[in-house]
């Protein structure tokens, strides 16, 4: 059983998926016949200001619609709070009897959860908290992958592969910089569309290994030397052997965002900063860069089936786990066979504030690409892949030698 009224909220940077398992949960706590289901808008900055809507007042119909919709549809935010804001977040949850919190997030939203129970048992308050797992990022620790990792994946996927076509059609060098400040899971997933052996990317950086300028230059012309063309996926989190981003190192502003954090998101100083050295130390001439940015984390229209019923199921899960165990915990993924998952809860502290990154199995020995093992672990997420195609036509001679 349900303790009190149910509240949700959702925390950090949206997904595709993230609004299957909000509806994944009001659903399964109107089932259970909860007191009544609170919504709270822009997060815990909305529990702070009391801004809450009622979402046993939206209908079933209406909800799935939201639910095929990407983005958050109760609003975000950035705000990390420390455990005076905890109190704060505390005060008002007792003020509207709230027993069971559900926090829609990544490991900062888990770490949220973990300060909200700690507060909640020195003042024998009896509330339960859930955290429900997403993040484009795929860095939680203990899950398998995370809800939204999929989606952004085939995004990036699908987005590399179509590059690949117009670099082979119009040679040169394309770099294309990707989200992940410390785990390169969905920069990777760069890899997932290749077909033919010269296919793009032809180089991939990861956070997961230092990166190296001159190296860099010197891959890229080889790799242009070799195919009279290049494709790159890099990180935005690339750094030095010291730890230090690597747009730390060449720009000369950076800005910093809401955690205290280097912004590397929403900017495209990365991409500018390694085309200009790739024009600078080689001679090539067409080089271009992108940042992926935003695009990634809530385009419509590309989305994983995999990841839509495995965010709706989490969302199901939380519920559930809420009402049958007497406990607080996350929501963990956990694959079994060739591919089926799990869910399993886990207790919050085996995922706040802590991140996980990829497996040095995962990651080629040169460092510059992924491995099989990557491929074999990624694609049942992203689902099939659109296969692109190439002329067979044989040549004919020349005419006039030329």
């Amino acid at each position: 059983m349900l303790q009190g009224k149910v509240l949700i909220a959702q925390g950090g940077g949206p997904t595709a998926v993230i609004n299957q398992s909000l509806v994944g949960a009001v659903l399964e706590a109107r089932r259970m016949g909860a007191e009544g289901v609170l919504g709270a808008m822009l997060g815990v900055s909305g529990i702070i200001n009391e801004d809450f809507v009622d979402l046993a007042q939206e209908t079933d119909a209406h909800l799935e619609l939201v639910a095929n919709t990407p983005c958050s549809a109760l609003g975000s935010t950035r705000d990390k709070p420390d455990l005076a804001y905890c109190q704060e977040i505390f005060k008002v949850l007792q003020a509207h009897g709230i027993g069971t919190f559900f926090y829609i997030g990544g490991n900062d939203s888990s770490d949220t959860l973990r300060i909200l129970s700690e507060e909640a048992v020195k003042v024998n308050y009896a509330l339960r908290c859930v955290h429900i797992p997403k993040t484009i990022d795929n860095d939680l620790m203990v899950n398998d992958h995370t809800p939204g990792f999929p989606s952004a994946a085939k995004f990036v996927a699908s987005s590399f592969a179509g590059v690949n076509l117009d670099n082979r059609a119009l040679p040169g060098v394309y770099v294309g910089v990707v989200m992940g400040r410390h785990a390169g899971f969905l920069t990777a997933a760069g890899a997932l569309a290749r077909h033919y052996p010269d296919d793009g990317p032809h180089l991939i950086y990861l956070p997961e290994r230092s990166f190296d300028m001159d190296a860099f230059t010197n891959d890229v012309k080889a790799v242009h030397d070799k195919y009279g063309r290049c494709v790159i996926a890099v990180s935005e989190g690339i750094h030095d052997a010291d730890g230090t981003p690597i747009l730390t190192k060449l720009a000369a502003d950076v800005e910093k965002d809401a955690h205290g954090n280097v912004q590397l998101s929403g900017t495209g100083a990365l991409a500018d900063l390694l085309t200009n050295a790739i024009k600078q130390n080689t001679d090539i001439k067409r080089v271009r860069g992108d940042t992926f940015g935003y695009l990634q984390r809530s385009f419509l229209g590309c989305v994983s089936e995999v990841d839509q019923r495995e965010a709706r199921e989490v969302g199901n899960r939380a519920v559930q786990f809420a009402a049958t165990r007497a406990r607080n915990g996350t929501v963990t993924i956990n694959r079994v066979g060739d591919y089926a998952v799990e869910y399993r809860l886990n207790d919050l502290t085996d995922v706040a504030a802590k991140t996980k990154v990829m497996d040095d199995a995962l990651i080629a020995a040169s460092g510059t690409d992924v491995t099989p093992a990557f491929l074999d672990y990624a694609r049942p997420l992203v689902g099939p892949m659109p296969e692109a195609h190439r002329l067979r036509a044989p040549s004919i001679p020349k005419v006039l030698g030329r």
